[in-house]
């Protein structure tokens, strides 16, 4: 019996495991050749972020503008469906993907799930070794809640939940705040969501790990900062924002399009924190879709894990890639001591490196922050997706193995090639990255769910 304990805690201890950098290897070989730089994270430490899709399109606020394709309400909430979709969707992402990643449960919106629904879809998604994130617009009840953590025998349904609320100016409908005028009418939303998941872990000893997201348009650009600076302040471990593209339903464009850049939204993102957010060292898949700073907070001051101009953190970097890039820390204390331990029996250099850079990170926190400040982890992301109407001609030129002579297309097919959040078809065994469902499958997929699962009355 000891001899058995001791060997699963070996072999969970594995600092990668052997399917997982199976796929770390083929992802990184997938890459075009230009993303392959030392800051490049697909492929090194993941074979990046995955998402459902015709789960449950449906959803009960109505947002200026929506990726949805305009079927999407006309779809039926079925949480049968919902849990064999996604049970599939996982299935084929273990095998291709390794354990351990990262996987949103995303459709229209979750919560019109009931609890019981919501909770056997994301025990799929944990029993094939995905780390799942609901997607919400946050506008529901403590009880519901209460509910989706803990079964009707009383007991945990998971020790650690993760979600991202959704929230900004543009989304209509919204209980208490249906037409909100400003970013700051949604703060009393924004906090009773974080406060509703506090209240779960005083009551019921559930962890939570929280991002807030937000998109953006010239109408609320000016106001990122100033939400920045909130998702902060109310203890979201992620502020991400998507600056809008040209894709779902046409009719719920109610402005001008002009495309914003990454440069202007994180030019206010830096504005809101008050410093210079370090990004150019740890590049998540191409640079033209996702720009991430990730640090530490502590008594109201962030202060970054590296910094890109400092060449001690960027050689912390390539150690730590080299060594342990495709680690899960998420492990239990003892597994991931022992893992610890194994990656610095192994790379004995790795020791003294941390040593220097916990004392450069100490010094940037500041020592009594990081003593009495409570800190933690809080990371800024930019998502910048394509318009519909490049992905399209360029996604079928990549289908006839044809290269596209518009340098416009040809850029689409790069990001293509490199992107970091994909979606799973198990009745063609393929991957494909989420512009690619949201431009060119959502719209077909969706005529197919209507005739599926169609609304009767009252539904």
């Amino acid at each position: 019996m000891i001899g058995q304990r001791l060997r699963a805690l070996w072999s969970a201890s594995r600092p990668v495991h052997p399917d997982t950098a199976a796929a770390l290897e083929a992802r990184w070989s997938e890459l075009p050749v230009t993303a392959r730089t030392a800051a490049q994270l697909l492929g090194r430490h993941s074979t990046g972020c995955e998402g459902t899709h015709g789960v449950f399109p449906r959803c009960n606020l109505t947002c200026t503008p929506c990726y949805h394709a305009r079927e999407a309400n006309s779809i039926r909430t079925d949480a049968d469906h919902t849990v064999a979709a996604v049970d599939a969707q996982m299935a084929l992402l273990r095998q291709q993907r390794g354990t351990g990643q990262h996987a949103q449960l995303i459709g229209g919106e979750v919560t019109l799930l009931g609890p019981d629904g919501h909770a056997r879809a994301l025990e799929a998604m944990e029993r094939h070794g995905r780390k799942p994130m609901s997607m919400t617009h946050g506008d529901f009840d403590y009880d519901y809640l209460q509910r989706l953590a803990i079964g009707p025998d009383g007991r945990r349904r998971f020790a650690l939940l993760r979600f991202a609320g959704h929230f900004d100016s543009l989304m209509l409908g919204r209980r208490g705040v249906a037409r909100p005028r400003c970013e700051a009418d949604l703060n009393q939303a924004r906090r009773a969501f974080v406060a509703s998941f506090e209240r779960l872990r005083r009551e019921h000893g559930v962890r939570f790990d929280l991002a807030h997201n937000m998109t953006v348009t010239p109408r609320n650009l000016g106001q990122v900062a100033d939400v920045a600076r909130t998702a902060m302040e109310m203890g979201y471990g992620m502020a991400s924002f998507q600056p809008a593209a040209y894709v779902g339903n046409p009719k719920r464009w109610r402005e001008r399009y002009e495309p914003i850049t990454i440069d202007r939204v994180w030019t206010e993102i830096e504005r809101g924190v008050g410093c210079r957010l370090p990004y150019s060292h740890l590049q998540m898949g191409d640079p033209r879709c996702n720009r991430s700073a990730y640090g530490i907070i502590a008594a109201g001051r962030w202060a970054p894990l590296l910094d890109d101009q400092d060449p001690r953190d960027l050689r912390v970097r390539d150690l730590f890639l080299d060594a342990a890039g495709g680690t899960d820390i998420a492990k239990p204390a003892l597994v991931l001591a022992l893992m610890i331990l194994r990656i610095v029996a192994d790379r004995p250099a790795v020791a003294p490196t941390a040593v220097g850079w916990g004392w450069r990170l100490a010094r940037r926190l500041g020592l009594r922050r990081l003593l009495c400040g409570r800190p933690r982890g809080m990371t800024f992301v930019v998502h910048a997706f394509m318009d519909a109407a490049v992905v399209r001609p360029a996604w079928e030129a990549m289908e006839r193995g044809e290269v596209a002579d518009a340098p416009e297309l040809q850029a689409a097919q790069e990001r293509l090639r490199s992107c970091s959040y994909a979606m799973a078809h198990p009745d063609t065994g393929r991957l494909v990255p989420a512009c690619v469902q949201h431009s060119v499958l959502d719209p077909e997929e969706n005529l197919m769910l209507r005739e599926l699962l169609p609304i009767g009355p009252g539904q």
